[in-house]
């Protein structure tokens, strides 16, 4: 059965995470069908705006399967591929030629948050869950994690939130600069809806724009590719650690 869906509605592009009973946790099969979805939304030259959403439950992380798998054997072939497959179903959103926004309500945890800040904004519900959770299964960050943390709030947010595991809530990612606002839950999607709306209209336009943004805002730190393979080596030591023989 496919774990999302995918809608083009007058140039906006609606993907929805749908795996409900694991809290839309990344499986290898979704992250395929994610990034997917993404290189099509790209393709198609009538769609201006990708939205991503997983209704009431954003993303709890990447499944403990493909974790647990690595662990064992970081460098065989078929786990270290599953992993790439979760990495690229964020990398991807993150990369297509499109502006990108997310809809979170309910947990952003782990690879779940690096789906969320890989986009170019994002719309919170107040009562949103948005944290790290590498620290609490005692291994490493990745995917590039710091970078996406820092470039979107900066290195206080990043070393607090990164190195210190702290949570926060939608009001409070909304104050720190990591989702342009927050709202009531039943609101989440249609504001999201409604901010993608107003440059989906003309996906040409939307599309040159957010070359230039991107150019234009780049972190003057690592680049985002080369944190993920900085960051591959650690959190395979740490996988190996906790799960390993």
């Amino acid at each position: 059965m496919p774990e999302i869906s995918y809608a083009v509605t007058d140039g906006v592009a609606l993907v929805t995470l749908d795996a409900p009973e694991r809290r839309n946790a990344l499986s290898v099969p979704m992250a395929r069908e994610l990034a997917a979805a993404a290189r099509e939304s790209e393709a198609d030259p009538a769609v201006g705006v990708l939205v991503v959403t997983g209704g009431a439950h954003f993303c709890a992380g990447a499944v403990r399967d493909v974790l647990a798998d690595t662990g064992r054997d970081p460098v065989e072939d078929t786990a270290y591929r599953n992993l790439e497959t979760v990495y690229d179903a964020f990398t991807t959103i993150g990369s297509i030629g499109i502006p990108t926004v997310a809809a979170v309500r309910g947990a952003a945890v782990g690879a779940g948050l690096n789906l969320a800040l890989a986009t170019d904004v994002r719309v919170v519900s107040r009562t949103a869950r948005l944290l790290p959770g590498f620290a609490q299964l005692g291994i490493h960050p990745g995917g590039g994690h710091f970078t996406l943390l820092a470039r979107v709030a900066g290195r206080e947010a990043a070393a607090a939130m990164g190195l210190f595991g702290e949570e926060v809530d939608g009001v409070r990612a909304a104050a720190l600069g990591l989702a342009w606002a927050a709202y009531d839950d039943l609101e989440v999607e249609a504001q999201a809806l409604a901010l993608a709306a107003r440059v989906a209209r003309d996906p040409d336009l939307a599309r040159r724009v957010v070359a230039s943004f991107r150019r234009e805002t780049a972190p003057g730190g690592l680049p985002w590719d080369v944190a993920v393979e900085l960051e591959r080596s650690p959190q395979m030591w740490s996988l190996r650690r906790k799960h390993g023989a």
